[in-house]
């Protein structure tokens, strides 16, 4: 079985479900196929706005935000500038997962831990470039390719695969045909992938 994770790296939420997601799967002999999009492409789309700026509901959130990193366990802090572009560090990711799909989601871990838990600001070629040097990886290569034109059309294709599909918030989660939004969705995902659909 095969799961489809959608998430925007500057995803309070999607950072949280990128440090479980793997576990889950794997206790179901499942394949989790990481798609990072840009969250500011489904705002054109939809006129909406991210989660911080809604009067009433953006102080909330960011106190959910902090809770929900509690109540997994997980190391959060929000960082500033929050949130922040990141159409850099998802062309990236595209870029490492044509090689290896493991290293695509090595990477993507450590952009989330970088700025959720260091405060770095992954909106900045130079931060990206030195997480990729400290992973081990070929920096300048990774640097020079995700400013390349052809990957800039390559990740608004995949944001428009995205928005096709339905996808309209980080996280997101597809198990064949059925969505499964927020990380608050993850028991839901785990018994649809024990006993099939519900």
């Amino acid at each position: 079985m095969t799961l489809d994770f959608y998430f925007d790296f500057s995803s309070p939420y999607g950072y949280l479900m990128a440090e479980m997601i793997e576990e889950v799967a794997q206790r179901h002999h499942a394949t989790v196929v990481w798609r990072p999009f840009l969250l500011g492409a489904v705002y054109q789309k939809t006129g909406d706005k991210p989660l911080p700026s809604h009067p009433l509901k953006g102080p909330y959130m960011q106190r959910d935000f902090a809770r929900s990193a509690r109540f997994y366990g997980i190391p959060f802090r929000l960082p500033d500038p929050f949130p922040v572009s990141t159409h850099l560090a998802a062309r990236a990711f595209y870029v490492l997962n044509d090689g290896s799909s493991e290293t695509a989601k090595r990477w993507a871990i450590a952009v989330f831990r970088a700025y959720f838990r260091d405060g770095r600001n992954i909106a900045d070629a130079e931060t990206l470039t030195a997480i990729a040097r400290e992973l081990g990886l070929d920096a300048d290569a990774l640097g020079s390719a995700m400013q390349s034109p052809a990957e800039k059309a390559r990740l608004r294709a995949e944001c428009d695969a995205a928005i096709a599909r339905g996808v309209f918030g980080s996280p997101m989660v597809w198990i064949g045909a059925e969505p499964f939004w927020g990380v608050d969705r993850l028991p839901q995902i785990e018994r649809w992938l024990a006993e099939g659909p519900f």
